[in-house]
């Protein structure tokens, strides 16, 4: 079940809403947790007992961690629980991938699993690392209860594409939340705004990427048309996500971090990951780099910090070396800004937001491609590599069709539609902003019922994480 369903829209949300308000306090966590279990299962009863096994061991190891705290079976009880949960993760998501790098490297016919990718797996997974550590480290007090614990885990909102909401994050709301009715209201308004991103934006711009992907009419204008359309996709599919996971933990009460911040008004590589995808760069920041000793110790040390850090990065996105290529693309581009670029970062905010964008553009071309090849055949295809013509009639016929849509989704990528509304909402047409708003947002979610009606099934890119 997603989000951007007619099910989930009319069926599961309305009535696990109506479960979740009626029930006493000291229920909640427990229908929110039953909620969740049926939200999952809709879509992968299989994969339910996966889910359930990693609350139970997470449960057990946490409760022990903390018994034998100040011990050094403490500490081996944590490196079972990280075992246990990266094995996991490890037997599923990159089991056939490890097969098939030992097929191509020695060349003998090992067979893949073929297990069933969990959706979820890679965000719950490390959620319940993020807790257990965190309770050997001391900075959470631990959780007693089963339940509470696994609401957390488990909360539908954020359950299979994030953000990574750390258990200390939302531990005194787990048992103290607010329901007023501005926080129902402001979560709700902040769920249409991701419904529609992802509906009107992130859909219409992956039907435009994926003509121009498959095109047999190929030409440099296309390729261009694929590489901002599919980058502008990616930005409003998992942001537009990360609202409705955010607007949906607000009607709930809960408060989780932002995950995007307009990435594309980055003035360097370094600030684009402190805009984009920030819970995972924060865990990967938190978690991996600074135990592995972060900036403060040699400068090869440092160097090879990165490099693993990002290298796991990449890989956590997807079991191919094409994802693994992509993370240290971006190691690279980081060496470089902070060893040479520094200074030069500074000359030109015109060349440095060009600079940004077209490097995370050839990122994303990497990112959506099979193989390294077919990545260097795009990209070399931008700059009319192997006889590519600069236009064709097709390219010229979509962007004519699409040019408004890409104009909306540039300035949408931009937080100037937020200070034009910031602006208009201090001034004397206040009044009249606040009277449109409630039409505004109904004809919003009329016009994402009638797309979704009309439209075919369209899942969110980050399921495949």
């Amino acid at each position: 079940m997603v989000f951007s369903s007619l099910t989930f829209l009319f069926y599961f949300l309305p009535g696990a809403l109506l479960l979740y308000f009626l029930a006493p306090a000291r229920w909640k966590n427990f229908t929110l947790f039953l909620s969740s279990l049926i939200f999952y299962g809709w879509g992968e009863p299989r994969s339910l007992w996966i889910l359930l096994l990693s609350l139970f061991i997470g449960y057990q190891t946490g409760l022990l961690i903390d018994k034998n705290r100040g011990t050094k079976k403490s500490f081996y009880w944590l490196i079972l629980s990280v075992t246990f949960s990266l094995g996991v993760l490890g037997l599923f998501k990159y089991a056939d991938f490890i097969l098939a790098s030992l097929s191509n490297l020695t060349n003998l016919p090992i067979k893949p699993l073929n297990l069933k990718l969990p959706i979820g797996i890679s965000f719950y997974t490390f959620q319940m690392m993020s807790y257990t550590i965190d309770v050997h480290r001391g900075s959470v007090k631990i959780q007693r209860s089963f339940v509470d614990l696994a609401a957390y885990i488990t909360m539908f909102p954020q359950l299979i594409a994030g953000p990574i909401v750390r258990y200390a994050d939302i531990e005194p709301q787990l048992k103290v939340r607010d329901h007023q009715l501005a926080n129902i209201s402001q979560g709700l308004r902040r769920f249409l705004l991701g419904l529609g991103k992802k509906v009107l934006l992130a859909n219409t711009l992956g039907v435009l990427a994926q003509t121009a992907r498959s095109s047999q009419d190929s030409s440099v204008l296309f390729l261009w048309l694929y590489a901002v359309s599919f980058s502008l996709q990616l930005y409003f599919d998992f942001s537009g996500y990360s609202d409705m996971a955010i607007g949906l933990g607000g009607i709930l009460g809960f408060q989780f971090m932002e995950n995007f911040n307009y990435p594309f008004i980055a003035k360097s590589i370094t600030d684009f990951w402190r805009r984009w995808h920030i819970s995972l760069g924060s865990w990967f920041r938190d978690y991996v780099y600074i135990p592995l000793g972060g900036s403060r110790t040699t400068s090869i040390l440092w160097i090879l910090n990165l490099l693993i850090v990002w290298g796991l990065t990449g890989l956590w996105h997807g079991a191919a070396w094409t994802f693994v290529l992509w993370g240290l693309y971006f190691a690279l581009l980081l060496l470089i800004e902070k060893i040479w670029l520094k200074n030069w970062l500074e000359l030109s905010k015109a060349l440095r937001h060009i600079y940004v964008l077209f490097l995370v553009m050839i990122s994303f071309i990497l990112f959506d491609s099979a193989d390294l090849s077919l990545a260097l055949i795009r990209i070399g295809g931008l700059f009319g590599a192997n006889g590519l013509p600069l236009v064709s009639v097709t390219a010229l016929y979509q962007l004519k069709s699409n040019a408004l849509l890409l104009l909306i989704a540039a300035i949408g990528a931009t937080p100037w539609p937020k200070q034009c509304y910031q602006r208009l909402a201090n001034s004397r047409f206040q009044k009249v902003l606040s009277l449109s708003e409630t039409p505004i947002l109904f004809g919003l979610a009329l016009s994402v019922t009638a797309f979704l009606v009309d439209g075919s099934f369209n899942p969110f890119l980050y399921f495949r994480f």
